[in-house]
């Protein structure tokens, strides 16, 4: 799977300040019918980006706790409940349900409790390339350049 991703001897066809733009330039090389296996998009400079998508509280992270056991103790209730004879599906469902929403509400006190309140927020994070490079195997080097230099809106003076 690893070689997939590599080049025997990569070489730049270009930096992009968009991944767009780095797209666009794999797709005209193969509307040009070049060997568009022969390429990688690389994203490069990274960094890392945290978004902070709200304030922590004990009831919210109790309440989050109880929803995600909720789903998780319905699942596992009606999966048992299949699989079981002689026991009611209701009552099945419903003990599983308020199983999971226990365990989950104590886990998520002792996750939270944990951090001493030095962490009050919620996030997502993503790393992003802030440039993207296209290599290719060295030996269609000059014949990318060639069909690159034609490509409409190219700035003539990019890598």
């Amino acid at each position: 799977m690893a070689e997939i991703f590599s080049l025997e001897y990569p070489q730049s066809l270009g930096v992009f300040d968009k991944y767009a733009d780095a797209q666009k330039a794999v797709d005209y090389l193969s509307d040009n019918e070049f060997p568009v296996e022969n390429v990688l998009i690389v994203g490069t400079e990274l960094k890392q980006v945290e978004r902070v998508t709200g304030r922590l509280t004990w009831g919210r992270v109790l309440m989050a706790g109880a929803g995600s056991g909720l789903w998780l103790g319905l699942f596992v209730g009606i999966v048992v409940s299949a699989f079981s004879e002689g026991s009611s599906f209701l009552a099945t469902v419903a003990g599983c349900a308020v199983i999971g929403i226990v365990f989950s509400v104590v886990f998520a006190a002792l996750g939270y409790g944990a951090t001493r309140g030095q962490r009050d927020f919620s996030s997502v994070q993503k790393v992003v390339a802030t440039k993207y490079e296209v290599l290719v195997e060295h030996k269609f080097l000059a014949q990318g350049q060639e069909l690159l230099a034609k490509l409409p809106g190219r700035d003539p003076f990019a890598v």
